[in-house]
């Protein structure tokens, strides 16, 4: 029997609204999720522009309504977390091991042509009697989404509130596995983390637990950079607007390097101006990395390369979802992660609008829409 709920629907012009969408019941292998959370970040305002009709949002937490007849596992009221990258575990890259960006099921990895099947059925969700699309194939700005059981991951922490929960499946785990999974940060190294966003936190957090002696974080608000501090900073450098590519801010990490500039630098800024940035802070064979997903044309200058640095530019942490997600769990429940910190305010979806202008204005470090 179909589900009738709110959600927040964009037909691509820029714009969105709220309204009523049908889903269908689960399929064998398919689970219905109540929404309880759902985090907004900058992908979700550029989604309005992409053009086609969407179920907005892409991080969420909630509890299990109804499951299909195939899965196993999962109990109907089991607490989970929303994953959007989804693998197939068969295709070249999931047999690699880069579960993130199979090729299969992928919303944005798959080779050209490809056909996306990670997704619930085509005919599951339906807005004014026809199909619609969900952002990476979930949809999480609604009442009830309709996933894949791969899409799943069930949260056994006792004390999580699914605001905090809500974090996880993008922005948390985009900056924990950019320092744990793909530049993996050693212990007594130095960071530099441009930005203190909810996805710089989980940099800074994660550069913390992989035990960096130095992590600098750098932003243009005194305001982050005091709660970076409670997240381990243990430097922070205001930058300023007009400092270009942040050579000064460079110029500043290498006083605190030693003249040599930091092993690691990370970019979560998502500014295209920077995405060379991080070069200019890291000392010759150290490490860049850019986290933000900058996909627009940037110009080099080559000098930033020597010598022997390396640039690299991960998708999602290199998530893979059933060992990072209880993982992180873990060490929020042992007091390692903060997650209930960074969420500044919450809103009902009908106050969508204003957590857009709250995120753009710099005024969170995460938002998130609840819901009863």
């Amino acid at each position: 029997m179909s589900i009738f709920c709110k959600a927040a629907i964009t037909i691509g012009n820029g714009d969105f609204f709220i309204e009523q969408i049908e889903i269908k019941d689960p399929a064998p292998d398919e689970i219905l999720v109540k929404v309880k959370a759902a985090g907004i970040c900058h992908t979700d305002f550029d989604s309005l522009s992409w053009g086609s009709p969407l179920v907005l949002g892409h991080e969420g937490a909630g509890i299990i309504a109804k499951l299909g007849k195939s899965i196993k596992g999962f109990d109907i009221g089991d607490s989970v977390l929303l994953n959007w990258a989804v693998p197939c575990g068969r295709c070249y890259q999931c047999q690699e091991g880069n579960l993130h960006i199979c090729e299969r099921h992928s919303p944005v990895c798959g080779p050209p042509g490809f056909e996306s099947n990670g997704h619930a059925s085509k005919n599951s969700t339906l807005w004014n009697g026809r199909p619609i699309a969900r952002s990476f194939h979930l949809g999480t700005l609604a009442e009830y989404v309709l996933v894949k059981e791969a899409a799943v991951v069930k949260n056994d922490s006792p004390n999580m509130s699914f605001e905090a929960a809500s974090l996880i499946g993008c922005g948390v785990m985009t900056g924990y596995g950019s320092v744990v999974n793909a530049a993996r940060v050693k212990p007594a190294s130095s960071v530099v983390v441009l930005g203190s966003g909810g996805v710089g936190l989980s940099v800074i957090q994660g550069a913390k637990i992989a035990g960096a002696s130095k992590i600098i974080a750098v932003d243009i608000n005194r305001n982050r950079l005091k709660l970076a501090e409670k997240f381990g900073a243990t430097h922070t450098i205001q930058a300023n607007r007009a400092d270009e590519g942040l050579l000064t801010v460079a110029a500043e990490v290498k006083r605190i390097t030693q003249q040599r500039g930091a092993d690691y630098a990370f970019e979560c800024t998502a500014v295209p101006a920077l995405g060379a940035a991080p070069l200019a802070m890291i000392r010759n064979a150290g490490t860049a990395v850019q986290v933000s997903g900058i996909e627009q044309t940037i110009t080099f200058d080559m000098n930033l390369f020597e010598w022997d640095k390396v640039y690299i530019n991960p998708l999602y942490g290199k998530c893979r979802p059933h060992i990072d997600f209880p993982k992180i769990v873990q060490l929020y429940d042992g007091g390692q992660f903060l997650l209930n910190e960074m969420v500044s305010k919450t809103y009902a979806l009908e106050e969508l609008t204003q957590a857009f202008a709250d995120m753009l204005n710099g005024k969170n470090a995460k938002g998130v829409i609840t819901f009863k």
